[in-house]
């Protein structure tokens, strides 16, 4: 049985790659998210006995129960490099630092972490270096792929890097992250299976504030705007931010019922657009249908666009349970 920890759980999407990868292998021992709807999200999806806790950077490193796994979406942030200290000291002030001051402190024989694709530019690649050197010195062995979650079984185009760290005792010479598992997805393939509310479909003043807000970037040049998505394609990125939602429109003419349900300026759009579902959403991230969606859609959506697609991180998983076991 191996024990793991979730920091910067969100909704718990890397808790629940790991395991699927690693079923009654794997228990979770610690939580930690500071944002208090994704805790209830996670909440209502996990019925553990782990302890959930708010801020990490108020919690001692000591109190945290001992682990095997760490598992840690956290988020990026510039690393301040003052004068000529590398390494730990140069991840100070920053929450990358607490991910370090556990591992310090606990030693887990697996360090993992999802993150942008950026990350490998950021501050001109110098916030990378300062994460790679600061689990070198703490004694491990780290290695690292960007990976496209269309790969792997679900219709997004998503690039994220992920991070594998194996402690120096037990680290493989080399260690292979997988490869394109399924490419066959498209988005008809993650469609609610009936006619979705009308309060998903655009309104006419809407549709028409998007259509202009194109048109004023075409003629700049630029190819911001609004995107219909074909359903035999695949979806752009989902993210938390606005324009998350109107990159990834569709054509879905099921909807019957017009009347809108919520307050709207117009009237409901008769080209049949609409936005996705926040369980569109969640199958986009490879979600299963039984995960609970207990919060507004708007925490929904930004839950979802934060999270982290499932099979990728499952076939990670694997991946590292095959050399946890040799």
């Amino acid at each position: 049985m191996y024990k793991s920890i979730d920091l910067f759980a969100g909704i718990g999407g890397i808790r629940l790659g790991f395991e699927q990868a690693f079923a009654e292998q794997i228990e979770t021992v610690f939580v930690s998210e500071l944002d208090a709807k994704a805790r209830e999200t996670y909440l209502a999806n996990f019925k553990d006995q782990a302890q959930v806790v708010g801020d990490i950077t108020k919690v001692d490193e000591k109190s945290i129960p001992e682990h095997d796994i760490l598992l840690a979406g956290f988020p990026c942030q510039a690393f301040s490099l003052a004068g000529s200290k590398k390494g730990f000291e140069d991840a100070r002030g920053t929450l990358f630092f607490d991910v370090a001051r556990i591992v310090k402190q606990h030693q887990p024989k697996v360090v993992f972490c999802e993150n942008v694709k950026n990350l490998v530019n950021h501050d001109k690649g110098r916030t990378f270096k300062v994460i790679q050197s600061v689990l070198a010195d703490l004694g491990y062995v780290v290695f690292s792929q960007v990976l496209n979650s269309k790969d792997f079984g679900v219709p997004q185009n998503r690039e994220r890097i992920y991070i594998v760290a194996f402690r120096k005792d037990i680290a493989p010479e080399q260690f292979t992250f997988p490869t394109k598992t399924d490419t066959s997805k498209v988005i008809a393939d993650i469609l609610e299976e009936q006619e979705v509310s009308p309060k998903y479909y655009l309104s006419t003043a809407y549709l028409e504030s998007l259509k202009q807000h194109k048109a004023r970037h075409a003629a700049k040049g630029h190819g911001f705007g609004y995107e219909i998505r074909e359903l035999d394609s695949i979806a752009g990125a989902i993210v938390c931010g606005g324009m998350g939602r109107e990159r990834n429109l569709i054509v879905d003419p099921r909807l019957t019922n017009f009347t809108p349900v919520t307050h709207i300026k117009g009237e409901i759009n008769r080209e049949y657009i609409r936005k996705m579902t926040p369980r569109e959403w969640a199958r986009l991230q490879g979600f299963p249908d039984e995960f609970k969606l207990v919060v507004a859609d708007t925490h929904l959506y930004k839950q979802f666009g934060n999270s982290v697609t499932i099979p990728v991180i499952k076939a990670i998983a694997q991946k590292i349970m095959k050399y946890l076991e040799l």
